[in-house]
C-alpha cells in the first residue's frame, strides 16, 4: 500500500506498541504517554511478564509477545528498543506487518542490513525513523538556529570528546554495551556524530586511529558485581572527519579515560559555539566571541519532552504527509560513519562515505510534543 493510501485510511491520534520493556522503555513509556497524539497500546517483550508489569505500571492495555502486538490493527508506529543486534531483525518483522519503525540507535550493525531495512520499508511505503531524538531537543535546536543566524560567521571545525573509565561501574548488565554493536563510538557515538551532520551537514571522509585497554573488565554494582565480561570491541577510537561543506571536526569516543569529560564545540570565522551535550535535550550551549572575557550562555528555547519526542514527530509528520526529521536516511548516513571510523582505524588509511544525508530543518517555533495537533 502507498504512503497517500494509509494516510487516507488513518486520522486522529496514532497508536503506537514498544518492543522491549527493558530500563530504557521507562524513558520512552514516560514520555509516550503524556502526548496527545499517540496513544500507546500495548508493550511486548520476550519475558511477557516483565511487558505485563510495564504495561501495568503506565497504564498500557496490552501486553505479551512481539506477534501479539504487531496483530493488533490499531497500532501504526512500533518502537523497537531491543538490543543492537537484533534491530534489523525486529524491524524487519514490524515492516512486514505493515507497520512503520521508530528504532532504538543504532539502526543496523552493518551497512548491508541498514540498507535493506530501508529499502524494504520504502518499497511498503512505510517509514523507519532512529533516534537520538536529542536532536530535536530544545538544546540542540538552539544551537542549530544559533548557527544558522551566523552568530559564529562560517562554521569551519568541531571538537568532539567523549570520555569516561567506561560503564561497567554503575551498570548493572554491561556486557552488550563491551560487544559488538556497542563500545563507546556505537553506543555514545551517535549522539555526537548525528549532532555534528546535523549542525555541519553530512560527512564525506574519516581517518582514525583504536585502541582495546583491556580485553576483560568487572561488573561493579548490581546482582552480578564481581563477574568478569569480555571485551570484545575497541574502548577508544580517535577520528578525524571531514564534511562535504568543508568543515572538519577532530573526535575521540573512549572508555580508557578516568578522567570524564564531555564537550561538542563548533568554531567559526567570528566566534565558538560550545553545544549542549548531545545526549541530552535541554542544556544551554556557550557562545564565545572575540573580545570577550567570558562566554555567553545560549538558553534553550523550545519544549523538551526527553525520549520519546521522535516517535511524536515522526507520527505528526505520516499524518502531514511530510519527511520525519530524525529519518532513517540521516541515521543509516552516520551508521556509515560509524563503520568508516571502525575500518579507517582498522585498516591505517581514509575512509569515504558511500552514503549522504542532509542535515534536518529546524523544528517550526513552539513545536510543542505535548500539544494536541491531530
Amino acid at each position: 500500500m502507498s504512503e497517500s493510501a494509509v494516510r487516507a485510511v488513518r486520522t486522529g491520534r496514532v497508536g503506537v506498541g514498544i518492543i522491549g520493556a527493558g530500563v530504557i522503555s521507562t524513558q520512552y513509556l514516560t514520555n509516550l504517554t503524556k502526548f496527545a497524539d499517540l496513544e500507546v497500546l500495548f508493550v511486548a517483550d520476550l519475558d511477557v511478564e516483565r511487558a505485563r508489569a510495564k504495561a501495568d505500571e503506565f497504564g498500557v492495555p496490552g501486553s505479551g509477545t512481539v506477534a501479539e502486538l504487531l496483530a493488533v490493527d490499531a497500532i501504526e508506529i512500533v518502537i523497537n528498543l531491543t538490543i543492537p543486534a537484533v534491530h534489523v531483525a525486529v524491524g524487519e518483522q514490524i515492516i512486514a506487518a505493515g507497520k512503520h519503525q521508530w528504532s532504538e540507535k543504532p539502526l543496523a550493525l552493518d551497512r548491508e542490513s541498514g540498507r535493506r531495512l530501508l529499502e524494504s520499508a520504502a518499497a511498503a511505503g512505510l517509514r523507519v525513523a532512529c533516534a537520538p531524538d536529542t536532536i530535536l531537543g530544545a538544546g540542540l535546536q538552539t544551537a542549530q538556529r544559533t548557527l544558522l543566524e551566523g552568530r559564529i560567521g562560517t562554521p569551519l571545525n568541531g571538537l568532539v570528546l567523549l570520555q569516561s573509565p567506561g560503564p561497567e561501574s554503575w551498570h548493572p548488565s554491561p556486557e552488550f554495551l563491551f560487544d559488538v554493536g556497542a563500545g563507546p563510538l556505537f553506543d555514545i557515538g551517535p549522539y555526537y556524530l548525528t549532532a555534528l551532520v546535523q549542525l555541519l551537514g553530512p560527512i564525506a571522509r574519516v581517518s582514525a586511529t583504536s585502541s582495546t585497554a583491556r580485553t576483560t573488565r568487572v561488573i561493579g554494582s548490581g546482582p552480578k558485581a564481581g563477574t568478569e565480561f569480555p571485551v570484545n570491541v575497541p574502548t577508544h577510537h580517535g577520528a578525524l572527519i571531514e564534511f562535504v561543506g568543508g568543515a572538519a571536526a577532530q573526535t575521540t569516543f573512549s572508555f580508557e579515560s578516568v578522567r570524564k569529560r564531555t564537550l561538542i564545540e563548533v568554531a567559526g570565522t567570528t566566534g565558538t559555539l560550545e553545544v549542549p551535550n548531545p545526549n541530552t535535550f535541554d542544556d544551554s550551549g556557550h557562545l564565545w566571541l572575540p573580545g570577550a572575557d567570558e562566554a555567553v550562555e545560549v538558553p534553550p528555547v523550545g519544549s523538551t519532552y526527553g525520549r520519546g519526542s521522535g516517535a511524536l514527530e515522526l507520527a505528526r509528520a505520516i499524518r502531514a504527509g511530510v519527511p520525519e526529521r530524525a529519518s532513517g536516511e540521516l541515521a543509516y548516513h552516520v551508521l556509515d560513519a560509524m563503520i568508516s571510523i571502525a575500518e579507517s582505524a582498522l585498516w591505517h588509511k581514509p575512509v569515504e562515505l558511500e552514503s549522504s544525508a542532509a542535515a534536518p530543518a529546524p523544528l517550526p517555533e513552539g513545536w510543542d510534543p505535548a500539544a494536541p495537533t491531530l
